[in-house]
């Protein structure tokens, strides 16, 4: 019998390895650059061609590596940044496995030009899918520069898997931005296809930040610090007023390195209870420093996730640090007048009666009166004290019902007081006609809904929320705005499928202000969002104007223009599906809940039977495209059982 185990060829090896560390263009990015910075660098660029499928290169001016050096740094296992397993728990440097330039040379082809200072030429090295093809001395500066051309050539299958440009690119702008926020000191510049989208200079943490997300996030941060012996924490939180549903800037860093913990972002949202919208998030950059010793980075190749030693106390640090920094934003300053050159004033006094005590004011009235007797022989009126025991007193008819009053005593359920006379709705004439008309309503919408000619019928809306029809079954209540939304979804989706869309010009353009992340996915959607009647034009830069949205017959668009983009782009960016009818279903969908009419909004009648209408012309009315229900039936024998 044949052997049926057996090593397997260190070039597959390495492949299957790569899968692990190199995932996408972006993964390459972040094992290139956290070199650069473990390798002292203060300058690094990097090179994008076809969002890293065809070329991404990073060139820095850190300490470089000796031709032998070189050599061995794309064996897998060689790394300097460890010598023994103890090493793994007083981790300082970014990497540390010595996996990521062998996995990188296992499935591109990449050349490296590095030379250290105290040598006067370099070494160049070619590899190929972990072969090395070339190498010989070369002159370049002091650093390295990293070229890595068709990623995952000789992966078909990876490589086909691969998503389009415009989304690798987000991927690559999200990784570019946890690697500059936590490393300020640093200069970075970024290009793609020949154009600079980023080039950034050392500064300090905050204004990084801004460097980053635009100026406009500058009034919207406060600074967070806390010093324990367990964790020290420093960062910035956004107030109350900057939360949204998507696209909020979420960052945690421990000892200079990004990770993900839904823990610790409870902590931040519970901090924020009551003070921000169900649903919303709001940004903040937390940097935390611990010693190295408590926590565990060596849990994923990716190392974004964390385990700390000492969860529940360092929650508890970060719920108290963000609660404090949002007290201090919270607490009014004092007023301080200016008393200089101020008359005396002296405090109010009674000379002649120093003691006389203060008492309570005294409330009368006249039960007698009664502003609808004109004659003008009614005897005048004796105040008396207003007790409602006294005003109340024998005031209910034989066969009215009572309810109990404060201290056990009965009152009537319909006050009449026999004195002034009874108030009738001819004393009222407004009031009486309305009340005629809705009692009239109510006792006849039954035999109304049976006679009436088919198609006609009188809606009613309920606490800004509900509309009630009478149909032939019972009753039926309609959801307004789960309403409005089918209807919109059903006209955005059409619009996007045809690109008819027509767009509503607005008085004064809006101008939305995006980050180059955001600017990619504006250019993936364009050509959708002008199918739905959006104009967006550029304004240079980051800046972009909102000329014209979606005409909406039902009236405007509840949402800010500039918000409703920024949803819309944010929903692009959170799409992991290439198809289009995926993206055109969340686009018209996001868009279909931003213009829908809100809960406590009053609508006319004309407004209410035309969205009845238009809802029950869609081939799915019963429920959102969601899949929430519209509109529940009271059935008759249901509303009879309940009066019983």
């Amino acid at each position: 019998m044949s052997d049926v185990i057996r090593l397997l060829p260190d070039s597959v090896a390495n492949q299957i390895a790569a899968g692990e560390v190199i995932q996408r263009p972006s993964s390459v990015i972040k094992e290139l650059v956290e070199n650069s910075i473990d390798a002292g660098a203060t300058e690094i660029e990097i090179v994008l061609l076809d969002a890293g499928r065809t070329l991404i290169q990073v060139i820095d001016n850190g300490k470089g590596m000796s031709q032998t050096d070189a050599r061995l740094s794309f064996e897998r296992h060689a790394t300097s940044k460890i010598h023994k397993a103890d090493d793994l728990f007083a981790l300082t440097t970014m990497g540390f496995r010595g996996e990521a330039l062998a996995s990188i040379a296992a499935v591109a082809q990449v050349e490296l030009q590095t030379r250290t200072a105290d040598e006067e030429v370099g070494t160049l090295l070619e590899l190929a899918a972990s072969k090395v093809v070339r190498q010989e001395v070369v002159s370049c500066p002091q650093g390295a520069n990293f070229s890595v051309k068709n990623l995952f050539y000789n992966v078909p299958a990876r490589r086909k898997f691969l998503k389009s440009n415009h989304t690798e690119m987000g991927h690559i702008l999200t990784e570019f931005q946890r690697i500059v926020l936590v490393h300020p000191d640093v200069s970075f510049k970024l290009s793609a296809n020949g154009q600079e989208l980023f080039h950034l200079s050392a500064v300090n943490t905050r204004q990084r930040i801004l460097q980053v997300f635009g100026k406009r996030l500058n009034q919207q941060l406060l600074p967070v610090e806390a010093d324990t012996s367990l964790v020290h924490i420093k960062g910035f939180v956004g107030k109350p007023d900057a939360s949204k549903k998507k696209g909020a800037q979420t960052y945690f860093f421990v000892n200079g390195r990004f990770m993900r913990h839904p823990y610790f972002h409870k902590a931040v949202m519970e901090a924020y209870a009551h003070l921000v919208p169900e649903g919303e998030q709001v940004p903040y950059f937390l940097y935390f420093t611990v010693p190295p010793s408590e926590i565990d980075v060596n849990i994923h190749p990716t190392k974004t996730e964390i385990k700390f030693e000492n969860e529940a106390p360092v929650w508890q640090i970060v719920l108290a640090a963000v609660k404090e920094a949002l007290g201090k934003y919270e607490l009014a300053p004092t007023i301080d007048f200016d008393t200089a050159d101020k008359p005396d004033i002296p405090a109010l006094s009674f000379p002649d009666a120093p003691d006389r005590p203060v008492r309570e004011p005294q409330v009368s009235f006249d039960p007698t009166y009664n502003p609808f007797d004109t004659s003008s022989s009614r005897p005048p009126s004796k105040p008396v004290p207003g007790r409602w025991e006294d005003l109340y007193a024998g005031a209910v008819p034989a066969g009215e019902e009572t309810l109990p009053g404060p201290g056990g005593q009965i009152i009537p359920s319909r006050i009449t007081l026999q004195a002034a006379g009874t108030f009738a709705p001819d004393s009222f004439p407004d009031a009486g006609e309305q009340q005629a008309r809705l009692f009239e309503s109510a006792a006849g919408s039954s035999s109304a809904a049976a006679s009436r000619p088919e198609g006609g019928y009188k809606p009613f809306q309920l606490k800004g929320r509900y509309l009630l029809v009478s149909v032939k079954s019972g009753l039926m209540l309609i959801d307004q705005r789960r309403a409005h939304i089918r209807v919109l979804f059903d006209r955005y989706a059409d619009q996007l499928e045809k690109r008819q869309g027509s767009g509503q010009r607005l008085l004064f353009p809006e101008i939305v202000e995006l980050s180059p992340e955001e600017v990619v996915a504006l250019q993936a959607i364009c050509s959708d969002l002008s199918g739905l009647g959006f104009d967006i034009a550029p304004m240079g830069g980051a800046s972009y104007a909102v000329h014209a949205v979606p005409a909406e017959t039902d009236g405007a668009i509840p949402a800010p223009p500039s918000r409703l983009v920024a949803d819309l782009i944010h929903v692009s960016m959170e799409k992991t599906t290439e198809l289009r009818k995926g993206l055109h279903y969340e686009l018209a969908l996001t868009l279909a809940r931003s213009s829908a009419i809100v809960y406590g909004q009053a609508l006319s009648p004309e407004e209410m039977t035309h969205l009845i209408d238009s809802l029950f012309q869609s081939p799915d009315c019963n429920y959102t495209p969601d899949g929430r229900p519209v509109f529940v039936i009271l059935r008759e024998e249901e509303l009879e059982r309940m009066f019983r």
